[in-house]
């Protein structure tokens, strides 16, 4: 499965959680965090699929994609540990260590394997 495909839902899960914590109870920081990864998970998940259109990996937005969740994971992982809550902070840090795990093994395995175009 090619990272784009996880990575851009993801980057929107987590828009869409910023903008819920800022309606519900007016939190910037949550818009803030929440938008700010999340969109910034979108651009490259779009980085990656512009690269896969070439037949190309992109080890850039692998990277990037990857300090982002390891952030998160570090980041809401310590917030759930102090509050104990599971929302948000123990659902975010959850999927983002999947999500960081998955990373490191498209990493390790050598990005979006790109077959050969058959001539």
């Amino acid at each position: 499965m090619h990272d784009f495909c996880f990575t851009i839902p993801y980057g929107l899960l987590l828009v869409c959680g910023g903008v819920i914590g800022f309606a519900k109870k007016g939190s910037t920081a949550s818009l803030a965090g929440g938008a700010g990864t999340g969109l910034l998970l979108i651009l490259a998940g779009y980085l990656s699929l512009q690269a896969f259109h070439k037949r190309k990996n992109s080890y850039f937005a692998l990277i990037l994609q990857l300090a982002i969740a390891a952030l998160l994971t570090f980041v809401m992982g310590k917030r759930y540990a102090q509050s104990g809550k599971i929302m948000p902070a123990g659902i975010v840090a959850g999927i983002s260590v999947v999500m960081a795990l998955f990373y490191l093994y498209k990493i390790a395995t050598g990005g979006n394997r790109i077959p050969a175009k058959a001539e």
